[in-house]
């Protein structure tokens, strides 16, 4: 499911609308907003939060400036992305750090939110900028606990600081005089989590805090809980004076409202989400981003940024150079396909295109298909990787049969490999401005 697409659907339809009466009321802005309201309410936002949204939103909508512009409805939806933008934090907060290192980041949260294996995805963000993190056990009381740190500090190449059932206080404790001594500059430390908030669990979290100072506390917290996400986030805070938020399954959730509310009813920002269910399915959230989306506007720069992850700068070079000199090969194609497959949900990353995402709402992508395609492709032989212009009647038979997959099925990818190198030449001709102009 595409990030917030029931309520990306919701807006889409609210402000289509308006696009299509050209000036517009006082009444008729009032009548978008109660449904805007709505909107929010069913995708989960807390109650005073979507209350207050629309009073703001309603208040700079009817204006002079909006009522007698030539194209109010897009002013209405530019007021609408501002406040968004706002009610989750202006910009993207980063994570503090230490002026003595080791910077040492606690998350917190509730059994189930995903948070010992958001530690490790944490740790394996932060050493792609450069860090040296160390991963620290401090969770002694649910099962396997301490082993699943180590299974996830192994995915991300990460030391992990373990004392098996010893205090975890004394733990942490520990872990940051080692970090000291080892030159690691950044700790992250996994605390204990419970099925409810109860007063033993936050005088550990407490203490903790006390003994390593850390220069971040942030909450994990379940994006598919709705409401009680907000609930934790405030008691949280309410306890431990959180400096931050990560939210997790937000790639599961269709409404997306604590996302939304989180910001407003804390004081906190949301610093990181969860994407997937892969050590690399983390992101830094920004607002702005979000708001876009949400809006329908696509994002192009996380589109971007994703791509550049998949693909180096010089592998895109080395493709844009086949292209325009017509040697794109299968072999090139099949490069592509491992690319497009590591920069996530296939619908997620269409729906970052502007006014794409809610064309897809009813399109159904199978990215299984992407494995037969990689699976009829390595079933040719180099040469007819090369030159798939010499793939006749008996060679699709045996690629099929090699592929297990149909002569259709064949014929499909090879219709479709040309039609992406005819693409690729209006693309640099410049027939697709007009799309993108």
């Amino acid at each position: 499911m595409a990030l917030f697409s029931s309520l990306s659907e919701k807006f889409n339809h609210i402000f289509s609308k308006l696009t299509k009466r050209g000036r517009l009321t006082e009444l008729e802005i009032k009548e978008a907003m109660r449904e805007v309201r709505i909107a929010l309410l069913e995708a989960d936002v807390n109650y005073m939060v979507a209350k207050d949204f629309v009073k703001s939103v309603s208040e700079k909508a009817i204006g002079d400036e909006v009522l007698k512009s030539l194209t109010p409805a897009q002013q209405v939806i530019k007021i609408v992305k501002e406040e968004l933008t706002l009610l989750m934090s202006s910009n993207n907060q980063k994570l503090s750090v230490s002026p003595s290192p080791p910077s040492v980041y606690m998350l917190c949260g509730l059994q189930g939110a995903g948070k010992t294996t958001m530690c490790g995805k944490l740790a394996a963000h932060l050493k792609k900028s450069g860090k040296r993190p160390l991963l620290v056990a401090c969770d002694i009381y649910r099962p396997a606990a301490i082993n699943q740190l180590q299974v996830v500090g192994k995915q991300a190449n990460v030391e992990v600081f373990e004392r098996g059932t010893q205090n975890p206080v004394k733990t942490a404790k520990e872990a940051v005089a080692h970090a000291q001594k080892q030159g690691y500059d950044v700790v992250i430390v996994d605390t204990a989590g419970r099925l409810h908030i109860n007063e033993e669990l936050m005088a550990e979290l407490r203490n903790i805090k006390a003994e390593v100072k850390p220069c971040e506390i942030l909450l994990t917290v379940d994006a598919m809980t709705g409401q009680d996400a907000v609930t934790v986030a405030e008691t949280f805070n309410n306890q431990l004076d959180i400096t931050g938020v990560i939210l997790t399954k937000l790639d599961g959730d269709t409404r997306g409202g604590s996302a939304l509310s989180i910001r407003a009813i804390t004081g906190k920002p949301i610093k990181f989400t969860g994407v997937g269910e892969k050590l690399g399915d983390i992101e830094p959230f920004y607002p702005d981003r979000i708001a876009s989306r949400i809006l329908g506007m696509g994002d192009v720069l996380s589109l971007i940024e994703r791509a550049q992850e998949a693909v180096s700068e010089e592998q895109a070079k080395e493709m844009e150079k086949k292209f325009r000199e017509n040697s794109f090969t299968f072999d090139d194609y099949l490069m592509q396909l491992d690319s497009i497959k590591k920069m996530g949900n296939l619908k997620d990353v269409l729906g970052m295109i502007p006014g794409l995402g809610n064309k897809l709402k009813n399109i159904d992508i199978d990215e299984g298909q992407l494995a037969i395609n990689k699976a009829i492709i390595q079933s040719m032989t180099p040469a007819e990787r090369r030159n798939p212009e010499i793939i006749k009647a008996s060679r699709r038979q045996r690629i099929a049969n090699g592929s297990g997959t149909s002569i259709q099925q064949v014929n499909a990818l090879l219709k479709q490999f040309e039609q992406s190198k005819e693409m690729f030449k209006q693309m640099r001709s410049g027939k697709f401005k007009k799309m993108f102009g």
